[in-house]
């Protein structure tokens, strides 16, 4: 299966916020998202939705609030993403992929481009993203301030990182797929979390976790699996290979 080529790569990019917690941030990242051509919005468990007080700061944006998805999980929300971009202003990001928003907005555009879908992914105001929040991306962002007062709202966060994408996208490009070669539509973040799944469960019937941290090692092995942005084929051979170690070693368990 391959993707679709979109005419308008912003089309295929979706906010996600995780648990907001006030209504005025989620109002200003509707105003925006609709400063920089941004329509997607999805929600996980906000403590507060009125579409009515949104457009009322912000207006003309009814669009957006009227398509906002609300979801129960944030694994549901990044599910059919094939690349998420996590933003955060911690030091916990090492070992992990990272960099500015306008380093990171052509590689994005190149998966939107071919019709993928990208989620950019924003924590609670009041603790950022979670440590599964960050699992779950395949790189993250940091916004460079004033080491002084290096604090942004949620709203000026994202409004940051749309900016560059909106910048990119207004680029003219000439990308085009090498001759003779084909792609294969990226891996989804559902698919990438079966494959950890099944990965981690065949290195646990080797009690390969017996000396070693499981939580250390599968998140290394996200890290790296995520830096390479398997495609559906790739993804399903790292799948069967964790599923293959964990019969094995049944096998020999029950011979």
């Amino acid at each position: 299966m391959t993707e679709t080529p979109s005419p308008d790569p912003l089309a295929h990019v979706v906010v996600v916020l995780d648990e907001p917690q006030n209504l005025v941030n989620i109002a200003g990242v509707v105003r925006a998202m609709k400063n920089t051509g941004l329509s997607h919005l999805r929600l996980v468990r906000p403590a507060e939705f009125d579409p009515w007080r949104i457009t009322g700061i912000a207006h003309r944006a009814d669009d957006v609030v009227d398509s906002t998805e609300i979801v129960d999980t944030l694994d549901e929300a990044v599910a059919d993403a094939v690349f998420v971009l996590g933003t955060t202003a911690r030091a916990r990001t090492a070992h992990r992929s990272w960099d500015y928003p306008r380093n990171w907005a052509p590689h994005l555009l190149t998966h939107t481009r071919r019709g993928g879908t990208v989620a950019l992914l924003f924590g609670r105001e009041d603790r950022g993203l979670s440590n599964h929040g960050l699992d779950l991306c395949n790189g993250l962002c940091t916004i460079p301030t004033h080491p002084d007062y290096s604090s942004l709202n949620l709203a000026q966060a994202m409004l940051l990182v749309a900016y560059e994408l909106f910048v990119e996208a207004t680029k003219p490009t000439e990308e085009a797929l090498p001759l003779g070669k084909r792609y294969q539509r990226p891996a989804t973040r559902h698919e990438l979390e079966q494959t950890f799944q099944a990965l981690e469960e065949g290195l646990e019937k080797l009690d390969f976790f017996r000396a070693r941290k499981a939580e250390s090692v599968m998140r290394t092995l996200r890290t790296m699996v995520s830096r390479a942005e398997p495609d559906e084929q790739e993804a399903r051979l790292l799948r069967a290979v964790g599923f293959e170690i964990r019969n094995v070693v049944r096998r020999q368990e029950s011979g």
